[in-house]
């Protein structure tokens, strides 16, 4: 047997999950808290032990490779030329590395700003604008801003290429890494230089800066944000590896307690006749929804959705929902325990769902010109994706997660959002894709494998029954 162990560094749980790289199949799983703010080895530990206990003794791994979320993640901040195109292109280029973006800014940075950012405690500072070869004043501007300033953050500079090495003079003093330009010519994007480069800060700084490093001994590398290798692992299962096809086109969504991500692999091409609008959409593509956390959040979730729909939804009194919601803001952590709970969980994982895919997917709209009408589609075309995939807990211990998938769907009162029409539902019951983008990077055909054994149609006759094999 190969074995491997893989570690998730979570903002509140270290999870683990021992896999037989040989058979494709999973030995066990364990947890523990992420002690983060004393000594994360301990948490680590803990979970090393809760496996343990489960496994009865621990086989000896080949390999162990950890991603990371703990202490709130990657914070990144952006500051791009204008707001609608490099800064946008440095955005996605951050959320597309794992990344948690806290901030973004555009055009030239006034002291304001700094103050600003300082306040924002950001990882990573992104810094780009202008086409290479085309405006430098406002990216050199920037830099000289940012250079005179006490901001001690890693800065990865991804803008006009012609000013790079004058931006590099004046942040002298700073930990500085050029990129790729996000945006190398007008509407041109090209933003896998900068994903690489973030990664590699996170790798090289984050990891000390968050005191994992402390338990090194128990594995071998962290090698990428936790958000980073879901997406991987999406990637991996859409895509497939050679002489192995993945399942196609596809949408992740993982509702989370602090917010709720969706990722999607497919190209969202605008269909015949329809003319695309704004910059063109990255394939791999990755959305966080800061106000849709299953807890931190819950009550923006209802606000968003409104009181009304979710008591609906839930079968509860108003009244009772916010009672509810105060239970859940007086303690975060707090897992269901009654049916009305449940119920309440239910209500607020499908609303979180369909307004975050909402979000995430693009839309069509009729423009009239004086040659008639023309039909224009603003963001990805996810219509024709071959499977939706749900991810994490809130799915995942849904009594009907179907039904929290069916969210997702095109619906008749949304009609010009680009949602998915007929995919396929399916539940990623024992949260493997992290572990699955992490394997990849060793084992991509046993990780593509794993993945797809373990991934369950949900069948429209029994919703509640996980019985088929993707």
């Amino acid at each position: 047997m190969t074995a491997a162990l893989l570690i998730d560094f979570g903002s509140t749980y270290t999870k683990l999950r021992a896999v037989d790289v040989t058979s494709r199949r999973i030995l066990g799983a364990g947890q523990g808290p992420s002690t983060v703010t004393s000594d994360i080895a301990i948490g680590l530990r803990a979970a090393l032990a809760d496996l343990e206990c489960r496994l009865g003794s621990l086989p000896q791994f080949q390999y162990r490779l950890a991603s990371s979320s703990a202490a709130g993640g990657l914070r990144m901040v952006t500051v791009g030329l204008v707001r609608e195109l490099t800064a946008e292109a440095a955005r996605r280029a951050a959320l597309g590395a794992g990344a948690k973006l806290v901030g973004a800014f555009a055009y030239r940075l006034t002291a304001g700003d700094i103050d600003a950012i300082r306040a924002l405690a950001p990882d990573i500072l992104l810094l780009a604008g202008g086409t290479d070869g085309g405006n430098s004043e406002v990216v050199l501007a920037n830099a000289r801003r940012i250079g005179t300033s006490d901001l001690s953050c890693p800065i990865v500079y991804a803008g006009n290429r012609a000013a790079a090495e004058e931006a590099g003079v004046l942040l002298a003093g700073k930990t500085v890494i050029v990129a790729g330009n996000v945006m190398p010519e007008f509407n041109v994007l090209e933003i896998e230089p900068a994903r690489a480069a973030i990664r590699q800060v996170f790798i090289d700084r984050i990891v000390h800066a968050k005191g994992i490093d402390r338990a090194a001994a128990e594995f071998d590398a962290v090698l990428m944000p936790t958000p980073a290798a879901v997406l991987e692992g999406a990637r991996l299962v859409a895509d497939g590896v050679d002489g192995h096809p993945g399942l196609g086109a596809l949408l992740v969504i993982d509702p989370g307690g602090a917010t709720t991500d969706v990722h999607s692999v497919a190209a969202g091409a605008p269909a015949a006749g329809v003319v695309p609008q704004g910059l063109p959409e990255p394939r791999v593509k990755r959305t966080v929804e800061g106000d849709l956390g299953m807890r931190h959040n819950a009550a923006a979730i209802v606000e968003a959705a409104g009181l009304d729909r979710i008591a609906a939804e839930s079968h509860l009194e108003q009244q009772r929902v916010r009672e509810l919601l105060a239970l859940i803001a007086q303690d975060v952590e707090r897992l269901p325990r009654a049916d009305e709970e449940f119920a309440l969980d239910d209500a607020l994982a499908r609303a979180a769902v369909r307004l975050a895919v909402g979000r995430h997917c693009g839309t069509v709209e009729t423009v009239y010109t004086v040659g008639g009408p023309v039909t224009v589609q603003h963001g990805k075309d996810l219509s024709q994706v071959d499977a939706v995939i749900g991810t994490g807990g809130a799915i995942v211990s849904s009594r009907d997660p179907r039904g929290v998938l069916m969210t997702a769907l095109a619906d008749p009162a949304e009609p010009l959002s680009l949602k998915p029409r007929a995919p396929r539902l399916l539940l990623d019951t024992h949260y493997l894709l992290y572990a699955c983008g992490l394997l990849a990077t060793v084992e991509p055909q046993a990780a593509l494998e794993l993945a797809l054994a373990n991934l369950r149609v949900l069948d429209e006759e029994t919703p509640h029954e996980r019985a088929r094999c993707a």
